[in-house]
């Protein structure tokens, strides 16, 4: 019986094209226990016994009885239900099963993952930025999707693949080297200092004055704002705790865990806040609820807060478009233009770092900048 060559073991040999070959053993079938071959080609003997060299390597890395029959869109939905979906939020699930099914699936999906290269993933790239956007209606415009959403769709798949090659299903990440389309830096919108008196005075009109003066003054993210319970506030510290979050899933509102471990935090506010959310709570003495919906007596829905945004919008004469997530930049815009330091903003914010938002609100921090070297300028003309 002929002994069995070991799993990386390899031969070089010149072919009848003038070509030379090495070959190697990968592996052997689970099923039918044949040996599986591969090979590399080259011009010359040394370029053939470096490829075998690294091929020989590569493969020591990959558990090929386990990698042969996976296409990228097959392991994309393995990774996704197994891997990914149990731990990410549910807003987060939705997004990703939207790029394996929608993207994915359809885009590569069919490519074996162990033949997937970085350029069949650049390409696909390309094609998602000129006309990936799902046509979800007859006679919808066919187009790319953003720059954003591309970079969204990355982040995912190069996770994915991450985990192939910790399974040792391939032995690099073909989506490491990709080139991206830049991130896109846009103008960003609040609510005109000089029309904040306006806005308030529309809320105070509608009756939702305490909910929005608390939004503006903290910038909390609307699903921690309306997950807020009456236990949450600290009257004496004057503090509310940040440590959870409303979203719409699945046609019900769900209470999760906040967007990250820094989004669970302690935020002060000031004694205008203090009152207004005391008076308010005569109005619903029973409720465990900060902001109760009047029509449900439970927890507001985000997207009724975001259309009541609209009307005090509307009333307050404010013609710029300013979503609801806009107030939260409002927020952090006033506190940063009126001396509050960045890592205080940061923290008050719920971000993971400084860095982000400083990278999230350069103009602002641009123009106090100029602000600070006229001061200092000014100073030095005196010195002068």
């Amino acid at each position: 019986m002929a002994k069995r060559r070991a799993n990386g073991e390899g031969n070089i040999r010149k072919r009848k094209d003038g070509r030379w070959e090495g070959r190697y053993t990968a592996g052997y079938a689970p099923e039918t226990g044949k040996r599986i071959t591969k090979n590399v080609l080259g011009k010359t003997q040394a370029e053939v016994k470096e490829k075998l060299k690294r091929a020989v390597e590569d493969n020591k890395r990959i558990d090929v009885s386990k990698s042969q029959d996976f296409t990228i869109g097959q392991w994309a939905t393995l990774w996704f239900e197994n891997y990914a979906k149990p731990s990410i939020r549910e807003s987060t699930a939705e997004h990703y099963r939207n790029f394996v099914e929608n993207h994915i699936v359809p885009g590569i999906g069919k490519i074996k993952l162990r033949k997937l290269t970085t350029l069949d993933i650049q390409k696909f790239y390309n094609k998602t930025r000129e006309s990936g956007r799902i046509q979800r209606y007859e006679g919808m415009e066919v187009s790319g999707l953003s720059n954003k959403t591309v970079r969204s769709l990355h982040a995912m798949l190069r996770q994915c693949l991450n985990q192939a090659v910790m399974d040792r299903l391939i032995p690099f990440n073909p989506a490491a080297n990709c080139k991206l389309p830049p991130k896109e830096k846009k103008e960003m919108q609040i609510i005109p200092p000089e029309k904040l008196r306006d806005y308030l005075r529309a809320a105070e009109e509608h009756g939702v004055l305490p909910m929005f003066y608390l939004e503006l003054t903290t910038g909390l993210r609307r699903g921690e704002l309306l997950a807020l319970l009456w236990t949450d506030l600290n009257i004496k510290e004057k503090s509310l705790t940040i440590s959870k979050s409303v979203a719409r899933g699945k046609g019900e509102l769900r209470v999760t865990e906040p967007k990250t471990r820094n989004s669970i935090r302690t935020v002060y506010i000031d004694d205008e806040t203090i009152r207004l959310l005391v008076e308010d709570r005569k109005n619903h003495p029973f409720s465990p609820y900060l902001f109760p919906s009047p029509v449900t007596g439970g927890m507001y829905g985000p997207d009724c807060v975001g259309r009541i945004h609209k009307k005090l919008l509307k009333r307050a004469g404010i013609e710029e478009c300013v979503r609801f997530h806009d107030l939260r930049r409002t927020f952090a815009t006033m506190a940063l233009q009126n001396g509050v330091d960045i890592k205080t903003v940061s923290g008050m914010l719920g971000h993971y770092s400084a860095e982000f938002t400083l990278d999230v609100y350069t103009n602002v921090t641009k123009e106090m900048q100029k602000d600070a070297a006229k001061k200092i300028g000014g100073f030095m003309a005196e010195v002068m």
